[in-house]
């Protein structure tokens, strides 16, 4: 069988509309010969970004990402570096590790910012404290958490792994934190930084709202 071109929009459809190509050919054009496609750039450089771009914000290493994705890590390295000249399989299994369709994997990258409308994110009740998660793109070891206590409401916090650390900062009225039996009266704009793997709780003991934030760092395991 001879080598052919491909045409891959077919596969991938470019979200370029309205841009203006500063290219001298298109970047959707491949030559596949059977079991291998070689990227001519720049295809190879929307790979690249397309791999960079959800592997740092998972924050894993090329090891990790290699094992995810059922590769060498010398594979994956060259993935990111654009050396390869990866089979249709392993951008499968490049797309998988990386939670994408193909289509994403190959498409040019999406805008460096997404707006969350404030109805779009998971509000949790307990008791009459209301919990508003601010990671709707979940980070790995991280949760971020705003609390909205009203006069007179109390809410026991969930002890974490080993190890976790937990920054409470009030951003109006009064937060009354308690940890391991020791109180800590929070204006606005007082932070506490505590182990987050014991006993807490957090309560408004003013005559207003109160509103305060949680950041949590979770513990890695060993």
């Amino acid at each position: 069988m001879t080598a052919r071109e491909l045409d891959v929009t077919a596969v991938a459809r470019p979200r370029m509309a309205g841009r203006r190509s500063l290219l001298p050919f298109s970047p959707w054009h491949l030559v596949l010969i059977p079991a291998t496609i070689i990227l001519i750039f720049p295809f190879a450089w929307l790979l690249i970004t397309s791999l960079e771009t959800p592997t740092e914000a998972r924050g894993l290493t090329q090891q990790q990402m290699a094992r995810l994705a059922g590769v060498p890590r010398a594979t994956w390295a060259h993935l990111e570096s654009g050396s390869a000249n990866p089979t249709l399989s392993v951008l499968h299994r490049a797309a998988g590790a990386l939670q994408v369709t193909l289509e994403e994997l190959v498409s040019a990258p999406r805008a460096a910012a997404r707006h969350y409308p404030r109805d779009k994110l998971v509000v949790k009740q307990r008791g009459d404290v209301a919990i508003r998660k601010l990671l709707p793109d979940p980070i790995p070891g991280m949760e971020i958490d705003r609390m909205e206590l009203p006069p007179g409401a109390r809410m026991n916090g969930i002890p974490h792994t080993p190890g976790t650390t937990e920054y409470l900062t009030c951003e109006a009225g009064k937060i009354l934190l308690v940890a391991s039996g020791e109180q800590y009266l929070l204006g606005a704009g007082d932070v506490v930084v505590f182990r987050g793997d014991q006993r807490h709780s957090y309560g408004n003991p003013g005559e207003r709202p109160a509103v305060g934030y949680s950041v949590v760092l979770l513990a890695r395991p060993a």
